[in-house]
């Protein structure tokens, strides 16, 4: 039975909807609300909350804190990739030529594709979606990162014979990607001038983004389940700010009981308002008057409930909550090691599950077949050559005499290779070698042992 395509082809648009309570100004006390099709809550939502979450990574320093962190143990120093040749003979040389495209895949020459793919991980968490352009260039392939509001969002139109734009995003009657409408603007403009958007093809954009479900077109911020409790614990902070304030102001009141309105016992002041408190002065009030000190009341919970908000905004973020807020009181190594190992599973799950074959994986493809058109790089059969297995690096443990210990065992057990823990240290095993080589070369020329004493002790 062949495939219902037209399952795709909707002749009445499906109704826009506000069930991100991030996308709304409401407060989410109404009980729980019915959350339409996967595809039109998103597209309706991405823009307003993309816009509050780009505000809150700019001014609130836990959530830069966090989003950073997720940065962090995702890309760290860079995600190396090994080529997986069958044959042995090619790897290096293919990977040697990836190392070097990388390194100028840039298209701006700022950095490299180690920077692009943090870039693009921190556009994923904080607008929900990121955008790599494929340009051109006489050194092979190039790489420009666009924000995600140069996909024109407002488009969405049928396109005749089974083919449709939704926001900006043109597919095929069999549901396929196959073009992006881009504003012509640039990115720095402040005030973009209106233009026929530029159909980029699909095979020359990169999209990444995570969804959520089924018939998702365009990706929503990660901050979405955690802003209106952001929002909210601002609000807290200031009024906790206040009330410190107010309660730092020693302050006292003198009341006129009889009501004489006079000076009494102080001729010399002009009235009961210059009385003032000086360190180590007694003072002796009129006759018929009282004083009285203010004495604010303190929210005797509030440090407490703070701290669950902010456990409440690092689950949100699937973080532990010290790598948002950075406070270690009562940690040991058992607890940071417990609240580690379930974040770096969603962290490699996002790195294996989305940023590998949404991003790196067609990178060393378009840089491989490129060089290969070109002649830059030989080998007999181009499908071949075209797979590679990514190593992110090791996390940083906490303790990394234990760490190293390890992998040295797994080395020695053979459950994994030199080259592929070189690899997750971030380094590619040839370099490596290299400069090992040299250095042993240049100790031997210089009559240098550094291993001398480590061989009397064993």
């Amino acid at each position: 039975m062949a495939w219902p395509f037209n399952l795709f082809q909707r002749d009445t648009p499906a109704p826009i909807r506000r069930s991100f309570d991030a996308a709304t100004g409401g407060r989410r006390g109404q009980g729980f609300r019915p959350f339409g099709p996967t595809g039109a809550e998103t597209l309706a939502a991405a823009v307003p909350v993309r816009s509050r979450a780009r505000h809150a990574f700019a001014n609130n320093g836990y959530i830069r804190n966090g989003v950073s962190a997720w940065v962090a143990e995702t890309v760290g120093a860079g995600i190396e990739a090994n080529s997986a040749h069958p044959d042995t003979t090619y790897r290096t040389g293919i990977d040697s030529f990836f190392l070097d495209a990388s390194a100028r895949i840039d298209s701006e020459g700022r950095t490299d594709l180690r920077g692009i793919t943090a870039a693009i991980v921190e556009a994923v968490i904080v607008d929900g979606e990121a955008f790599a352009m494929v340009e051109p260039s006489p050194d092979g392939p190039k790489l420009r990162l666009i924000p995600a509001e140069m996909v024109d969002e407002s488009i969405t139109r049928d396109m005749g014979n089974g083919g449709y734009v939704a926001a900006g995003i043109e597919f095929n009657a069999q549901g396929q990607r196959v073009a992006y409408h881009v504003q012509p603007h640039r990115p720095t403009e402040l005030f973009p001038t209106a233009g026929a958007p530029v159909r980029v093809v699909a095979e020359d954009m990169f999209h990444i983004f995570k969804p959520l479900g089924a018939g998702q077109v365009r990706g929503v911020s990660w901050l979405a389940p955690v802003l209106l409790t952001l929002n909210e614990f601002d609000q807290l902070q200031d009024a906790l700010l206040v009330g410190a304030k107010i309660a730092a102001m020693h302050a006292g009141f003198v009341t006129d009981q009889n009501n004489l309105g006079g000076t009494g016992a102080y001729p010399e002041a002009d009235s009961l308002t210059d009385i003032s408190l000086e360190p180590g002065v007694v003072r002796v009030l009129p006759a018929g008057t009282d004083i009285k000190f203010n004495s604010p009341s303190e929210a005797k919970d509030s440090i407490a409930f703070a701290k669950l908000t902010l456990g409440q905004i690092a689950a949100g973020l699937s973080l532990p909550q010290y790598l948002l807020d950075g406070d270690l009181t009562g940690a040991n190594y058992s607890s940071l090691r417990a609240g580690l190992l379930p974040f770096r599973a969603k962290v490699e799950q996002f790195t294996y599950h989305t940023l590998i074959p949404q991003f790196l994986d067609p990178v060393f493809r378009r840089v491989l077949t490129a060089g290969y058109l070109s002649g830059d790089i030989d080998f007999p059969e181009l499908a071949t050559a075209l797979k590679a297995e990514w190593l992110p690096p090791r996390p940083m443990q906490v303790d990394p005499a234990k760490d190293v210990a390890a992998l040295k065992t797994m080395i020695e057990e053979g459950l994994t290779s030199r080259r592929q823990a070189v690899a997750s240290l971030g380094w590619n095993v040839a370099e490596l070698d290299a400069e090992i080589a040299a250095d042993r070369a240049r100790e031997a020329a210089l009559k240098l042992n550094f291993t001398a004493g480590k061989s009397e002790n064993a």
